[in-house]
């Protein structure tokens, strides 16, 4: 009679060990995969050519700026219409120069932003695409920097007119400290704890 109980506990082993094992396989088998995915997605980018690494880059930055230019076009067109409204004539000295100068900032942010794509048109295949990037990436920082302007001179504008020239103030001063800080402090403090987290490695000759 010992014998059968035997067999049954084995079998009974087996059957419970054949049972873990296939989720076992295939939770380790998507690990594998997942660590094969990774390691070709670095790979990938280490073995990216001096071309790759340009088209990527231009790409990445005309995509940048296709969102700057709707910002652009909001404000733009609201100063646009400005003029034209029966209201603007209540405007006093001070807010017609806030005036022109959002809509010199608009319009000076509109020229930077859509630059690079018409050049990019203009000088296609001529093999200048490095130097389309590198002058978009100048241009998209004279534009940000224009587009603050004409946000800030925006607000005040619209702040004098209904509120008056104290909260104009005010307005115009929280929208100039949030564009400085989001645009550029932060970046900027972003990039000094990045140079002072990974310190440039500095060789020594050995002797």
């Amino acid at each position: 009679m010992d014998p059968p109980r035997g067999r049954a506990t084995e079998n009974s082993r087996r059957c419970q060990t054949d049972g873990v094992a296939p989720s076992q396989e295939s939770q380790s088998r998507l690990l594998a995969d997942g660590d094969a995915s990774a390691g070709t997605a670095e790979e990938s980018s280490a073995d990216e050519s001096h071309k790759e690494r340009i088209d990527r880059e231009l790409s990445e930055l005309l995509q940048g700026l296709r969102v700057m230019v709707t910002g652009v076009q909001v404000v733009f067109a609201f100063l646009l219409a400005m003029p034209f409204q029966s209201g603007f004539a209540k405007v006093d000295t001070s807010g017609h120069w806030l005036f022109f100068i959002a809509l010199t900032g608009s319009a000076t942010a509109s020229v930077c932003f859509i630059t690079p794509a018409v050049q990019h048109r203009l000088l296609f295949r001529t093999g200048l695409k490095e130097k389309i990037v590198h002058r978009a990436n100048e241009l998209g920082l004279v534009g940000a920097v224009s587009l603050a302007v004409a946000i800030t001179s925006g607000a005040a504008l619209v702040a004098e007119v209904v509120l008056g020239n104290w909260l104009a103030i005010v307005f115009g001063a929280a929208a100039a400290l949030a564009t400085c800080w989001l645009w550029l402090l932060q970046p900027i403090i972003d990039l000094r704890r990045q140079a002072t987290a990974d310190p440039p490695q500095t060789t020594h000759n050995e002797d």
